[in-house]
């Protein structure tokens, strides 16, 4: 049933935009980057649960290190960006998980055999999660949701959540549009964070599906195709890392922004409030 091919036809690159179905299950569709990304949880769950064992007070070499490396750099992200250092540190474990995912299913994507070159049903067995836009707008929609209930409850209720859109009082037709534009480009942040992820993931792989194509023009057998794609291989290892930073740095900021502004005049009295948000300060008589 499976076809082990070279990556690369004769005739040009094979890329794949579109997931597509390997089997299904009780008339539920399982599409290759589907399965993908349930083999890379897997590998999460067990391959974090081990390293976090591994944990000790004087740091270890090898993968524990590493990773405990990033779990501290994802971890500074996440509390770095909140005024109230107490606030940030509540959810390091979402956006760190969120960390981790990205980046390792970026990466999986540049393993040997994913992709064409082995297939199934006429398209690739496995592919990366990351370069399928459904997994992309999940992954948005997930980050997006949780940024507005944890924005909610920790500005203190949906009303002064929407306040803060607005500069000053939105009784001023000024304020009032301004506010309602910052709504709507909030609103677009979804679409933002999944079409980003989305294409520099599926641009790398057709870039990588270019140069091994001049490979096998070069060369017969395709031996130098595997050359020519290596610095453009190593490249996505950098993308896949930039990627899954600005993912979560984004994320990170849409929620701290929300927060950082809700807290900023709370020490503050009536008469020192500043008119920008929507209180006027008391005229002082010369």
């Amino acid at each position: 049933m499976f076809t082990l091919l070279n990556r690369f036809a004769a005739d040009g690159p094979i890329v794949h935009v579109a997931p597509g179905t390997d089997f299904t299950i009780a008339g539920v569709h399982v599409t290759n980057s589907m399965l993908y990304g349930w083999i890379i949880c897997l590998l999460i769950i067990f391959g974090l649960t081990y390293v976090a064992r591994k944990v000790a007070v004087h740091p270890k070499r090898g993968l524990v290190q590493y990773v405990e490396a990033l779990v501290s750099f994802a971890t500074d992200l996440v509390v770095g960006a909140f005024t109230d250092k107490k606030i940030g540190r509540k959810y390091v474990p979402f956006f760190v998980t969120l960390f981790f995912f990205v980046l390792l299913n970026n990466w999986a994507g540049l393993i040997p055999g994913v992709g064409d070159g082995i297939q199934i049903h006429g398209h690739p067995f496995l592919r990366p999660m990351t370069a399928d836009l459904d997994t992309t707008l999940g992954l948005g929609l997930v980050t997006m949701i949780f940024v507005y209930v944890a924005s909610v409850r920790e500005i203190g209720g949906f009303r002064k959540y929407i306040r803060h859109f607005f500069m000053g009082s939105p009784l001023n037709p000024l304020y009032l549009v301004i506010g309602l534009i910052e709504m709507l480009t909030d609103l677009t942040r979804t679409l933002s964070l999944a079409l980003r992820l989305f294409l520099n993931m599926a641009i790398g792989e057709i870039v990588i599906a270019v140069f091994a194509y001049l490979g096998t023009l070069l060369a017969p057998a395709s031996v130098l195709a595997p050359i020519t794609a290596l610095p453009f291989t190593l490249l996505e290892l950098g993308v896949g890392a930039l990627q899954a930073y600005i993912f979560v740095i984004l994320g990170v900021n849409y929620l701290a922004i929300a927060v950082n502004s809700a807290h900023t005049h709370d020490d503050l009295t009536e008469d020192e409030t500043p008119e920008t948000i929507g209180i006027t300060p008391k005229r002082v008589e010369a």
